[in-house]
């Protein structure tokens, strides 16, 4: 039986975001979409400052968001 493949980059932070903050990496997706066309920064330091997320939590929300625009 295969072992299922372990995320890597960006994604390999979810589990960790899930359990810290309480909310599926959707809501945080979403929060991003709403934000509009902010810069990489722009969108970690709203993440950080409206919504508690740590820095590498924020940072890896945001590179996954950008990189499927």
């Amino acid at each position: 039986m295969p072992t299922p493949e372990k995320a890597k980059g960006p994604a390999s932070y979810f589990p960790s975001i899930e359990k810290t903050y309480g909310q599926r990496v959707e809501h945080w997706l979403a929060v991003l979409r709403a934000a509009g066309d902010l810069k990489h920064m722009e969108l970690v330091a709203l993440l950080k400052s409206a919504h508690g997320l740590g820095h590498g939590h924020a940072n890896a929300l945001v590179a996954h968001h950008l990189a499927g625009r």
